[in-house]
């Protein structure tokens, strides 16, 4: 409960600059290739972060990481209110600063990978996909819902202060992972004066706990690196959960520039993509669970492909919804098949590989909306460069489905050595 809770007030980072790149690229005078970049920068470091403070989690059990990712997103959502309320009119020469702010609040999206650690020590391996499916697939709902209320705030009390009550509502998120954020009974036991060893059998005979921490830091995220399916799991949440907050990100500013939607339409349909693939990432654990990690991965990297086929033709609005549609579909249940396969296939360093994974993954997030941009500023210009842009979800999603082939056929070679080894 308190890891959702922080998850969700900390993810809405994602969103940061999306719902109001279109105003703060008109008051700095910004380029398409600088306002790609605004929108993309909270993600740089909500990634990044994401893998020593995940690995963090092996040592402290989550807790004291989540505390310190949401008050520094809390200073840079602080930092960007106070420029947009007392020096809006030099935005431009402030830009900079404008970019530090941002990366600053994006240290809430790292809350991702330590939640998904802090969590995967309170269940079982048989329920970690429905586990970790339901606390990412709530928490993934914040983007969307936090654009929908910037669009609905903006007209009403202006940017400045519609910042300023989402700086408030991270403070009561704060507050509230202060109280209901705990670690796994392990981790307290360890923190009442038991041995590591003693406070594992303990946590293991008398509350059902059979996830633990194994080695320092350093130690999980070597040993995660070693295996080529850490990396192949990178590239996958690269695609599933890094192209999901490109998205978010970059929608606001693709309904607004290539359909010329108001902030409040904008934010809808951007709420509609955002809060689908969460809703959906709930459903795609128990379906992980039931159908495996890798079948439930191939059908959504499918989904993925056509959905940007699908936006590469559409001629209308609604033909753009629907491919907007079936990419949110596709992304969503692609993070939860990710995160089904990552004790699968790294079971002996999980928190190393979740931070791997967490961080690298969802790298995408700052890298494929400057890709999109590239595509409004080299010579294809307009609707048919927001429209030829898409096919990089289709070409990631190719190569992912490739990745998952490949770690199906090494995972069949492992089960029939074990048997021949136990004949």
């Amino acid at each position: 409960m308190g890891a959702t809770v922080g998850f969700f007030v900390g993810f809405a980072a994602v969103s940061l600059f999306g719902p109001t790149v279109k105003h703060l690229q008109q008051a700095a005078g910004l380029s398409a290739g600088l306002a790609g970049l605004l929108i993309s920068i909270p993600n740089l470091t909500g990634s990044l972060l994401r893998i020593p403070f995940s690995a963090m989690c092996n040592r402290d059990g989550g807790r004291l990481a989540f505390l310190i990712l949401l008050i520094t997103a809390a200073v840079g959502l602080a930092g960007i209110w106070g420029l947009l309320a007392f020096v809006p009119d030099r935005l431009g020469k402030l830009f900079p600063l404008l970019l530090v702010f941002g990366a600053l609040g994006g240290a809430g999206i790292a809350t991702f990978s330590v939640g998904i650690s802090q969590t995967s020590f309170w269940y079982p391996q048989k329920t970690q996909g429905s586990a970790l499916a339901a606390y990412a697939g709530i928490g993934n709902i914040a983007p969307g819902l936090f654009a929908l209320l910037l669009g609905m705030l903006i007209p009403v009390i202006d940017l400045a202060y519609s910042y300023l009550a989402w700086l408030v509502f991270l403070l009561l998120g704060i507050a509230a992972y202060w109280v209901l954020g705990r670690n796994a009974p392990s981790f307290q036991l360890e923190r009442a004066g038991l041995s590591r060893t003693e406070a594992c059998a303990e946590a293991r005979r008398h509350h059902g706990q059979d996830i633990f921490p194994k080695g320092n830091t350093l130690h999980v995220l070597q040993e995660s690196a070693k295996l080529w399916q850490t990396w192949a799991l990178v590239f996958i949440y690269f695609t599933t959960f890094g192209g999901f907050m490109a998205l978010t990100g970059w929608l606001p500013k693709y309904w607004s520039s290539c359909w010329g939607f108001d902030v409040a339409r904008m934010g809808m349909l951007t709420a509609l993509f955002s809060i689908t693939a969460s809703i959906i990432r709930i459903g795609g654990g128990p379906l992980a669970d039931r159908l495996g990690g890798e079948k439930t991965a191939l059908g959504s990297l499918a989904l993925i492909a056509l959905g940007a086929a699908v936006m590469t033709r559409a001629a209308n609005v609604q033909q753009a919804v629907g491919g907007i549609v079936l990419l949110a579909l596709g992304m969503g249940v692609g993070n939860a098949a990710t995160f089904k396969l990552v004790p699968q296939e790294v079971p002996h360093a999980i928190a190393g590989a979740s931070g791997w994974v967490g961080g690298l993954g969802a790298f995408g997030g700052f890298v494929i909306p400057n890709v999109l941009a590239a595509f409004l500023t080299n010579g294809d210009a307009g609707d048919r460069g927001y429209a030829t842009g898409y096919w990089t979800f289709a070409v990631l999603a190719a190569a992912a489905a490739l990745l998952v082939l490949a770690m199906h056929a090494s995972r069949l070679r492992r089960e029939r050595t074990a048997r021949f080894v136990d004949s």
